[in-house]
């Protein structure tokens, strides 16, 4: 439930047009809906400007689907992260206006609003192998309400490839910068741009990489300024932080 919900509720019963215990059933699971395992925070969306995200992974199929229900029983917006195509298929009987996410793994009900044609988030990625972690960062800033747009495979092993694309990351409002192996890539972007970078280590790498934990260091000591990390494979977390910087100034 957001502002413009309970603003229409509150017009609603000033006009006798809904009676209070019509409102009192509307919001009984306010402003969270205890369920045994798990208590879904209902208020969420309208404490934060988005809606509790489901990280499906380390849940049962039987969990999701039940946090599901109960999320459109109270008419809240289903959005679930680290999801496989089974899940999507569970989720889209009980809510068939969700939509797959394939590469970022995400399910998700599009927020169908207008998206800011000038300022834009700009997801840059070492190497293809990186995608997938660069894509959960990417769709979660969409769903978000923000312009996105993508430059993949653009690492140091080939740094041509990037300058290239000057004009692109010279314009962005805010880059997230994802890159594997040594991780160098954000900080040769924070030397160029003038602009908030991201950080996103992935776990993409050969042994010494240590499932991302090198490029997480590399990123933390970058010597380019106007860098902030965030954790390995954390897409999510990535695309959440660049949609709030990109929307600071906002009407």
């Amino acid at each position: 439930m957001n502002k413009e919900e309970i603003a229409k509720l509150l017009e609603q019963y000033k006009s006798g047009q809904i009676k209070k215990n019509d409102i009192l059933e509307k919001l009984k699971h306010f402003p969270y809906d205890d369920i045994g395992f798990a208590k879904i925070d209902n208020q969420r969306q309208l404490r934060k400007g988005f809606p509790e995200v489901i990280f499906c992974q380390g849940k049962s199929t039987e969990q999701i689907e039940k946090i599901c229900k109960r999320i459109k029983e109270t008419g809240g917006r289903i959005i679930a992260t680290r999801a496989n195509d089974e899940i999507y298929q569970k989720i889209k009987k009980i809510k068939p206006e969700v939509s797959y996410f394939k590469e970022a793994k995400i399910i998700a009900e599009d927020m169908k609003e207008k998206k800011s044609d000038a300022k834009y988030v700009l997801i840059v990625s070492g190497g293809t192998a990186d995608i997938p972690v660069a894509e959960e960062a990417g769709v979660i800033a969409e769903l978000m309400g923000n312009r996105v747009e993508r430059l993949y495979d653009v690492g140091v092993a080939g740094i041509h490839r990037l300058l290239d694309h000057i004009k692109i990351l010279t314009h962005a409002n805010v880059l997230i910068v994802v890159a594997g192996m040594e991780g160098a890539l954000p900080g040769v972007v924070g030397g160029l741009v003038d602009k908030p970078i991201i950080a996103l280590p992935t776990s993409v790498g050969y042994g010494a990489n240590f499932k991302g934990l090198s490029a997480l260091l590399t990123m933390l000591n970058s010597c380019a300024p106007g860098i902030a990390v965030v954790n390995v494979d954390n897409g999510f977390g990535a695309g959440y932080m660049a949609s709030l910087i990109n929307k600071i100034n906002e009407v």
